[in-house]
């Protein structure tokens, strides 16, 4: 087989002959470690591209895979299982395939791979070896292991959920295996681009992951975060997982756990030893040994030997934001001694360091907030976790109800409403969304059912909360109370950035820590007990319920002027459940429990929203052209946030008396999630009189699209300039075309539209259009006859512009005929950067002859 071509330039040659240097069973064991990453690499790609690379390298029969480029997972897995039985030159012509294709093609995960392999490739199988069999340890050392595994074991082997909103139950566990939905990590280094409220800023970048997640960002498995880092070029050994309240930190550092115990992974890890912040803030200071047998008590007998090969120890600290400890990752005044007592944060700085166990190993967790003012440089890598993609939301709700009919009822449900559905990349908000739904479902009168689904996100914590309540034991008074106090706590921990809440919080709010009910909203832990909420959110929720729940007008204004002034985001849920409570249908979900004056709140509540979005109009009209890109950035940010207080609020007339002086909306260069586009439809829906839309360079979505195309009836200018929207959005921008009979201005340029759909969106465009610009789509000469008909049928197009595309080709006569038509009325034809030829140029002179009052250019 000639693998090798003259063409191939002398990188390549060298990576070639490095790979024939490699034994057959190196080859064969880095091809199976790197199986998951291939069929990632594959199933990503232009898969044409890659099979008439390989079929050039003289690996025949595979044609057959041209026709499966529409079932991507199935050519990718049937195509590197042949490639592997076909023996060891087969394998070599694929990575050497990959090698070149990674100058036109690359991804961080391929760039990574061939890094791995190039630089590590003869010692790999050791060390794949080491990770499944683990080190030979003396008898008495393998004798503690296994019990500390066993002890890990029962630690690990059941995933707790939250008490379920039913007081009469306690929490419910089920075995790991049964309930665990895989997460999506990335490796990234994105750490300092968050608000305080992860929650609404990941809501947004979660759409651009799902979006640019083929190309931008090195997707990884748990089983290789202490692998070659392509970013640090090196193996870590420490290592920092980044991830939003609710996005699975913990639980994913109980699956490494449980699968180390299991010999499933790391174990060229011996010991593994698992702490959490929240529990070390309890501690005064101890040595790192002392630390390790509080935990682990039964490894005193051999802690001393344990600790003599650092390289064979895994330290995990679990949640970062939660200690109450500074923690300088930079400080050069580290301790060494295992048995010198310490401050714990110190004691974890001090091994991040290496100055205390040098060469063991350190996985963290934190929310990002924490990360932003912290000099993270001594970790060498850093993961973010993303939650959940479409197929592992469906995953989560089959394994949540056992019921496949009522699993299917559900999603569906979900997957049709906008807002809960974008929620569901959290795991947590997929708990929460589940278990109000599995209660609603079960209702008995079909109008009971219906008014228990939720349309909103407000709505979701209030019928939640709801739910609570019903199954409690106490009476409404006793609880109003309760709830009352956790509310003002929960306020002032949102002010003050507080999650955590000890005994002196509760004593201080008077909060009753024997109710019953107190156990469904906070959870205990350690001792001495401290407390936070089922999720930040809840917490978010009641900080603006307790406004509704205990009325004075002088604090909901206080917190109202406090939670706008953050400029970190802090008070942006609090402000959206509170506008998202003026609703009285919403409120209505929680009656009994709020205060008489409920109302009045109401009231106040958009009395404020109506006066934020004079003063926010008043700035706006009075900044000027020159003001910076930042400005203009964070208006339309603030505008977008009004959008959203509107939307929860569900108030029809109120939108339409504060957005009356718009006429058109600019939304440009800044990120529109699927989700901000259900509120945008919504918003548009109840304002017929806003007649421009500008989402250009929004990193706007198909999805997205698809939510907004209903809210749009009365555009006459739409501008998606630059969103990299491929063919398929064709089909919803067919729909907005037929739902704005009046749109006289269409700018779609530097897309990629070309493609089947593409005549879609042309034969739906309306009869009034004059300016239609799709510069920079990837048109080429086969879009012309598709761009012909539309000349011909559109008499009163004025200015079409088709520059940066490749329209040159036998089919260009076609276009050129149409624009020679007497029908076509254009008065400007922009054709710049189109690769004509010399003939094809003298056919468009022609048409400048025919039509000298038509502006050509090209």
């Amino acid at each position: 087989m000639n693998i090798i071509s003259p063409s191939d330039d002398a990188e390549t040659q060298k990576f070639y002959q490095q790979l024939c240097h490699y034994p057959h069973h190196v080859l064969r064991m880095t091809y199976e470690y790197f199986q998951e990453d291939l069929l990632y690499i594959v199933e990503n790609w232009r898969s044409s591209s890659l099979l008439h690379e390989l079929i050039s390298r003289n690996i025949p029969g595979l044609e057959k895979y041209l026709n499966l480029g529409h079932d991507r997972k199935t050519l990718a897995r049937t195509l590197l299982q042949e490639i592997f039985g076909r023996g060891a030159e087969a394998v070599i012509t694929l990575w050497v395939s990959l090698h070149v294709l990674r100058k036109d093609h690359g991804s961080p995960v391929l760039d990574a791979v061939l890094e791995e392999l190039g630089h590590r490739g003869e010692d790999l199988p050791g060390e794949i070896l080491l990770d499944e069999e683990g080190h030979n340890l003396p008898p008495a050392l393998r004798e503690i292991q296994n019990h500390h595994k066993k002890h890990l074991y029962e630690k690990t082997e059941k995933l707790v959920e939250n008490k379920p909103p039913r007081c009469n139950q306690e929490e419910e566990s089920f075995p790991f295996c049964t309930r665990y939905v895989t997460l999506i990590l990335v490796s990234t280094h994105h750490f300092r681009e968050r608000s305080e409220n992860e929650l609404i800023e990941t809501g947004a970048r979660h759409e651009e992951y799902v979006k640019k997640k083929h190309h931008e960002l090195q997707r990884i498995s748990p089983n290789k975060m202490f692998r070659w880092c392509h970013r640090s070029r090196l193996v870590p050994h420490m290592v920092l997982v980044s991830g939003v309240p609710g996005v699975g930190k913990t639980t994913l550092m109980q699956k490494i756990v449980y699968d180390w115990v299991k010999g499933d992974l790391y174990q060229r890890f011996s010991f593994v030893f698992f702490f959490k912040f929240r529990e070390l803030n309890k501690l005064d200071k101890v040595s790192l040994e002392t630390l390790i047998l509080l935990q682990y008590p039964h490894l005193w007998q051999q802690l001393g030997n344990i600790l003599q090969d650092p390289e064979k120890l895994l330290f995990i600290f679990d949640g970062l934001d939660e200690s109450n400890q500074t923690m300088d990752f930079t400080s050069r005044h580290l301790c060494s001694d295992p048995k010198q007592p310490e401050r714990c944060g110190h004691i974890v700085v001090s091994l991040v360091g290496k100055s205390l166990l040098n060469g063991c190993s350190v996985l963290m967790t934190s929310r990002p907030t924490r990360l932003a003012s912290m000099d993270c440089r001594d970790f060498q890598r850093m993961v973010e976790i993303s939650g959940f993609f479409t197929e592992e939301r469906k995953i989560y709700f089959d394994n949540f109800f056992h019921d496949p009919e009522l699993a299917e009822k559900a999603f569906t449900y979900v997957r049709q409403n906008d807002t809960l559905y974008t929620f569901c990349y959290l795991p947590s908000y997929c708990w929460i969304i589940c278990t109000v739904l599995s209660r609603s479902f079960q209702t008995t009168s079909s109008d009971q059912q219906v008014s228990l689904l939720p349309r909103t996100v407000t709505q979701l914590f209030a019928i939640f909360v709801a739910n609570i309540l019903s199954n409690h034991s106490l009476e409404k008074s006793g609880a109003q109370k309760l709830l009352q106090s956790i509310g003002w706590m929960a306020e002032h921990g949102v002010m003050n950035h507080t999650i955590i809440f000890d005994g002196r919080d509760l004593e201080s709010f008077h909060v009753d820590n024997k109710s019953k009910l107190l156990s469904s909203f906070l959870m205990e832990s350690g001792e001495p007990v401290s407390y936070s909420f089922l999720h930040l959110t809840v917490q978010e929720f009641f900080s603006a319920f307790v406004h509704y729940a205990d009325y004075s007008p002088e604090k909901l204004q206080k917190s109202l002027e406090k939670a706008k002034s953050y400029p970190d985001g802090r008070g942006e849920m609090f402000l959206r459940f509170l506008c998202g409570l003026s609703d009285a249908t919403t409120r209505s979900l929680l009656t009994g429990y709020l205060d008489t004056p409920a109302a009045q709140a109401s009231r106040d509540v958009i009395t404020w929203l109506k006066n934020f979005i004079t003063e926010e109009q008043r700035q706006n009209n009075y900044s000027t052209q020159e003001q910076s890109v930042m400005e203009s950035k964070n208006q339309k940010q603030c505008l977008l946030r009004t959008l959203w207080y509107l939307f929860e609020a569900r108030n029809k007339v109120l939108v339409q008396e504060s957005l009356k002086s718009h006429r058109r909306f600019d939304l440009s260069n800044i990120t529109i999630s699927a989700l901000d586009c259900t509120v945008l439809s919504f918003i548009m829906e109840c304002c017929s009189h806003i007649e421009g839309l500008d989402l250009s360079r929004c990193s706007i979505t198909p999805e997205g699209l698809e939510r907004l195309a209903p809210g749009l009836h009365n555009l006459r200018s739409l501008r998606l300039v630059g969103n990299n929207l491929p063919d398929t959005s064709s089909v919803p921008l067919a729909s907005m075309m037929r739902n704005n009979p009046g749109l006289r201005l269409l700018d779609l340029s530097h897309n990629r539209l070309s493609g089947r759909d593409f005549s879609l969106l042309l034969e739906a465009l309306s009869g009034s259009i004059e300016t239609l610009r799709l510069a920079g789509n990837d048109l080429t000469e086969m879009s012309c006859m598709q761009l012909a008909s539309v000349i011909r049928n559109k008499t009163n197009l004025k200015r079409l512009v088709l520059s940066d595309n490749h329209l040159s080709g036998p089919h260009l006569g076609d276009l050129l005929e149409s624009l020679s038509s007497p029908s076509c009325r254009i008065e400007q034809l922009l054709l710049w950067n189109n690769k004509f030829t010399k003939e094809e140029k003298e056919e468009i002179e022609k048409l400048k002859k025919r039509k000298p009052d038509m502006e050509i250019r090209y």
